[in-house]
C-alpha cells in the first residue's frame, strides 16, 4: 500500500490486494448471494457456489469490491490518523478471480497553514443616517398593512380599484402555467404589466377575459422575463382601499399613546437596523481582507458545498415567490458554475475563523447557547424547550454553536480593527 501526495490537500491510498484475500471474499459472498437467488432447476438455498460465480460475475465481483475498499480504506485512515473532508473517491479499481485486486482511493484533507496576521486589518464603511423620509415611509408602510377594504357595487372595474379575481395564466412558448384563486390585484399599479391593466379596466362582476402581455427580457422574475404569458381572468367583486388617516388614533391603534411615540419607536428600529447593517458590512470586508492575505490550498470538496448550497438557496428563494425552479429558463449548472470563485473564498474564509477560533480558545459556552434559543424561540414564537426539541431532532444544535462561536470571531476581528465609518 503506498501513500501519496498529490497536493497539500488532496492524497491518494494505492491499494494492491493480494488474490487470496479477493477469493475468500468472492466465496463468502457467493455463498451469501447463493442463499438468496433464485434459478430455474436448484431449489432456494441449494444452489452450487460455483453457479453463482459464472452466472453472477459482475454482482459477485461489484460485491466484493464494495467490502474490500470499505474495510481496507477505513482501517488505512484510521490507522494513518487521516481525516477526509469528504469520502474518498475510488479510482482505477481492477478485479478478477485469482488475481490481485488493485485501486487508488483518492481524498482530501484540511490543509496546514499558519494564519495570516488579523489584528489590525482595516475596514472603510459608510453608515446611512435614519431620515424623517425613511421613518414616515415606515409610518406609512404601516398605514397601509392597516388599511380595510370596503365592496364597490354597481360599475366595472377602474383604475384605483381592487379586483377579487380567479386568474389562470399559461405561458404562450410552452410550458406549465398555473392559476390562482381570489387574488386581490391593484388595477393600474405599477408592479403589473400594462396590457394587464388595461385588460382590467371596465371589466365586469362575473365577467372572463382574456389578457396577453409579453414582459421584456430584463423583467426580474425569471419566470416571466422574455416570455408571452396568456391570462384568463374572472372578476369576482371589486373593492376600494380605506387607508386609515396619519393621527393618534391610528398609533393608538397599534398600541402606542400618540403619533410621536409611535415615530420614536420606528427611528429608533430603523438606528438598530442600520447598526446590524453597517456590523455585518464591516464583518464581511475585513474577512475579505483576511481571505486576501491567505494563500493556502482549499480542498474542493469544501468549494463545491459552497457552491451547492448557494445554488439551492438560489432554487429555494424563487420556490418562496411561487416559481417553480426546475420548470424556468435557467441554466442551473451554469449558474452553479458561476458561483466558485465566491465559494472559495468562503470556504477560505471558514478555515481562517476556525483556525482563529482555536488558536484564540473561542467557544460556545452553554449560557450563549441557550441565550441564542431563546433570541430565537421569540422570534419564531415558539416556547425554547420546543425549539430546542426542533433543532435536536434536525440535527442543527450544533450548526448553532458553530454559529455563535463564528460570530464571536468576527467580533474579535473587529475588536482588533482599524476601522473608518464616515
Amino acid at each position: 500500500m503506498d501513500y501519496i501526495e498529490e497536493t497539500s490537500v488532496r492524497k491518494a491510498l494505492a491499494f494492491e490486494i493480494p488474490s487470496e484475500v479477493v477469493e475468500k471474499e468472492i466465496d463468502d459472498k457467493s455463498r451469501e448471494l447463493a442463499k438468496k437467488a433464485r434459478i430455474p432447476g436448484f431449489r432456494p438455498g441449494k444452489i452450487p457456489a460455483d453457479v453463482i460465480k459464472k452466472r453472477f460475475r459482475d454482482q459477485v465481483l461489484e460485491d466484493v469490491a464494495e467490502a474490500i475498499v470499505n474495510r481496507v480504506v477505513l482501517q488505512e485512515l484510521e490507522g494513518r490518523g487521516l481525516k477526509p473532508v469528504a469520502m474518498p473517491k475510488v479510482q482505477d479499481l481492477k478485479i478478477e478471480a485469482n488475481r490481485p485486486m488493485t485501486f487508488r482511493a483518492v481524498f482530501e484533507t484540511l490543509p496546514l497553514f499558519d494564519a495570516p496576521e488579523w489584528r489590525g486589518l482595516s475596514a472603510k464603511a459608510q453608515r446611512k443616517p435614519v431620515t424623517d423620509e425613511g421613518v414616515e415611509h415606515e409610518l406609512d408602510h404601516m398605514r397601509q398593512e392597516a388599511a380595510r377594504f370596503e365592496p364597490i357595487e354597481g360599475r366595472g372595474a377602474q383604475e384605483g380599484d381592487y379586483a377579487v379575481l380567479d386568474l389562470a395564466w399559461k405561458p404562450q412558448d410552452g410550458g406549465k402555467g398555473g392559476r390562482d384563486e381570489n387574488a386581490l390585484i391593484e388595477i393600474g399599479s405599477k408592479d403589473n404589466h400594462a396590457d394587464f391593466n388595461a385588460g382590467l379596466v371596465g371589466l365586469q362582476a362575473g365577467e372572463t377575459r382574456e389578457i396577453k402581455a409579453t414582459y421584456g427580457t430584463d423583467h426580474p422574475s425569471p419566470a416571466l422575463a422574455g416570455r408571452s404569458i396568456a391570462y384568463t381572468v374572472t372578476l369576482k367583486g371589486l373593492k376600494s382601499k380605506n387607508v386609515p388617516a396619519m393621527d393618534d388614533e391610528f398609533a393608538k391603534d397599534v398600541d402606542f399613546d400618540s403619533l410621536q411615540a409611535l415615530r420614536d419607536d420606528i427611528r429608533s428600529k430603523l438606528v438598530a437596523n442600520e447598526e446590524r447593517r453597517l456590523d455585518r458590512e464591516i464583518k464581511g470586508l475585513l474577512v475579505a481582507a483576511l481571505v486576501e492575505r491567505a494563500g493556502f490550498e482549499v480542498p474542493e470538496s469544501l468549494v463545491e458545498r459552497h457552491m451547492t448550497a448557494r445554488t439551492e438557496n438560489a432554487a429555494r428563494g424563487l420556490a418562496m415567490q411561487g416559481i417553480d425552479p426546475t420548470k424556468i429558463q435557467m441554466d442551473w449548472k451554469g449558474y452553479r458554475e458561476s458561483q466558485r470563485e465566491d465559494s472559495l473564498k468562503a470556504a477560505k474564509a471558514d478555515l481562517l475563523l476556525d483556525e482563529i477560533a482555536r488558536r484564540e480558545s473561542v467557544d460556545t459556552s452553554d449560557a450563549e447557547l441557550e441565550m441564542e434559543l431563546e433570541r430565537l424561540a421569540t422570534r419564531v414564537r415558539k416556547s425554547k424547550q420546543a425549539l430546542r426539541a426542533q433543532m435536536e431532532k434536525e440535527g442543527d444544535l450544533g450548526a448553532l454553536r458553530a454559529r455563535i462561536r463564528e460570530e464571536k470571531v468576527l467580533d474579535l476581528l473587529k475588536a482588533n480593527a482599524r476601522l473608518e465609518v464616515e
